[in-house]
Order: C-alpha cells, then structure tokens, then sequence
C-alpha cells in the first residue's frame, strides 16, 4: 500500500447493509483436497441456505480463475495470491451483508490465517473437508489425479505439492463416512448454534 491511497468511511456501512437484509454475514471457508467434495457441500448449502431466505455468494476455485484469477498458474506463490485475491473479494461480499462461501483448496495454513485476519473473530468459519488423498483420487471427477501421477501436471495439491490440513476449524467434515447432504446438516447446526441461522428457517429449506 502506498502512503498517498487513504481508505475512505461511508455513511452505508456492514452493519447496515446487514440490518437491511436481515442476517448476520459471514465468511463459510471450504478447505480440502482436489475431490474432496468441497464444491459439493458448499452448492448444497449455498441452496439451503438460499431457501431460507437468505442472501448468499459462493466463491469456487474453478470459476474464478476463469476471470479475476486468470493470469495465475499453480505455483506456490501464485496459489498464495490468488488465495489473498480470494479473500480481499470475501471480505469486500461479507462488507456488503453476503453469507458468503468459498471453495478452494488453500492448501496452506499460513495462506488460510492472513485470509482469516481480514476479519472478525466470529465471522470467518474454517470448514475442512476432510476426504483422505486415496478417496479423492477414487473419485477423480475431473482427472486431475491421473494426469498428476502422469506427469502432466505438476504442482498437484497432494501429489508434489504439499497439503497443510487445519489444526483448530470451525468444522471438520468426514465425507467417507458422511453423505455431502449429512454434512449441509452439521454446517446447518453450527450456524444456527451461533445464531447465522434460525431453526425454524432451516426447517422450512428442508422441505
């Protein structure tokens, strides 16, 4: 940063836009493996969530190196930027009111705690989805694993490029044992615990 830029108050601020909405906004972070089933719990719950009136964003790796993310390759040092990108722009989506979610593999603790600094205590929920490598490469849907055993693609989370699980999330998912529908439910339960959600809302998108 500069010493010129000046970051500039408005009247319309968080709890504002927050108030307007009617929730409590927060950061929902989707950590784990290629094939882990991040993308998948995090739609199912984007869609909960949805139904229960309230107003969401999701954030997925894929998607959003088709445009903000675009001129970054999977090195290590483009990983940690396109993960500090990440989370300037959920900040800027939980700034706006946004029940925000965000599925990439943010493979390292370090990058997942300057993401977490960027916000308030009970606002940024870590939710490690926790599939170990073996499953993941059953699974394979997009053949990523095949081609990094191949050596065709290189710097694969996993594979040759290291995978720092979290030591104290929010939530841990155990998706062998546990259907991505039964994991929707334990994140259901942990945001209506601290108050994200109500549980009368909650019931009503279950039907």
């Amino acid at each position: 940063m500069t010493r010129d830029v000046v970051w500039q108050e408005f009247a319309i601020d968080k709890a504002f836009r927050a108030h307007a909405k009617g929730q409590r906004p927060c950061l929902l972070w989707f950590t784990g493996l290629s094939g882990s089933g991040k993308s998948t719990i995090a739609s199912l719950l984007e869609q909960r969530l949805a139904a229960a009136g309230k107003h969401t964003y999701l954030l997925d790796g894929d998607n959003v190196r088709h445009g903000l993310c675009r001129d970054l390759d999977f090195t290590l040092e483009d990983r940690a930027e396109n993960i500090r990108r990440i989370g300037e722009v959920g900040r800027l989506m939980v700034d706006a009111g946004l029940m925000t979610l965000t599925a990439f593999i943010s493979p390292l603790r370090s990058e997942r705690r300057i993401a977490r600094e960027l916000f308030t205590r009970d606002e940024f929920i870590e939710i490690f989805v926790d599939t170990p490598i073996d499953v993941c490469e059953q699974r394979d849907p997009k053949g990523l694993y095949g081609k990094a055993r191949a050596g065709t693609i290189r710097d694969f989370t996993g594979i040759d490029s290291p995978y720092e699980q979290p030591e104290s999330p929010e939530l841990c998912l155990n998706t062998v044992r546990h259907s991505p529908g039964k994991c929707v439910e334990q994140i259901l339960a942990y945001l209506i615990l601290h108050g994200f959600v109500n549980r009368n809302a909650a019931d009503i998108a279950e039907r």
